[in-house]
Formats: C-alpha cells, structure tokens, sequence
C-alpha cells in the first residue's frame, strides 16, 4: 500500500489475508492506523490512547461508556484513552478505520477560548 494513501478496498484485503480482526496499516509518531472487523462480537477492551473511529461499511451500535448510539457508514466517534466502548448489533458488511493517537492516558483537553 503507497505510504500517503489507503482504500479501503486494499486495507480489507490485506486484513483478509491476515485472518484477524484487525491489522494495522499505517503507523507515524503516535498515531497508528487500523483496519477493524470483528467477527460478530466486539471483545476490545479499554485503550491507552485516545482514539477515532471512522465507518467504513455497515449499520449497528456503538456504545460509550453508558451512552449508545446508532451508526452507519460514514461516522465518526471519538473515545478518551481508557473509556468502556463496543460495536454492538452490528451488519456482517461491518468494518472501520481505527486511529490511535497521542499519548498514553490520552491527550489533555484544550480550555475552552469562549
């Protein structure tokens, strides 16, 4: 895969071939680029980072700590370094880009200027 570009297409194959559920792709610094497919149940635990989940392909739930919300192709979602989350109910087409960043224990928030 070219070093600036991923598609997803060839992401998803190479995680084919690996025959995990997920495989990581692109790393520089902190940040870290994965492709994530989970086999009908999302077992991930908590991370050290902080992290960003971009749909690729499907429909279902994603639950934050106790919020939940519906997702489909297309959204986004961050989740704090260390926070309870999981894909739940989700299609057999479901796949996600997944970008770690920053450092352990997450980045620390900007104050609000207003």
């Amino acid at each position: 895969m070219d070093k600036f570009k991923l598609s997803s297409l060839d992401a998803l194959a190479a995680l084919g071939k690996s025959q995990k559920e997920f495989i990581t792709l692109f790393e520089h610094g902190s940040l870290s680029v994965e492709l994530y497919q989970p086999n009908k149940i999302d077992q991930q635990q908590p991370h050290e980072q902080d992290e960003i989940y971009v749909i690729i392909a499907g429909t279902g739930k994603f639950t934050l700590e106790k919020q939940t919300f519906s997702f489909a192709s297309g959204d986004f979602f961050f989740v704090p370094a260390g926070k309870a989350h999981r894909f739940t109910d989700f299609s057999a087409d479901f796949s996600t880009w997944v970008f770690f960043f920053g450092p352990k224990g997450g980045e620390v928030p900007q104050k609000n200027a207003n």
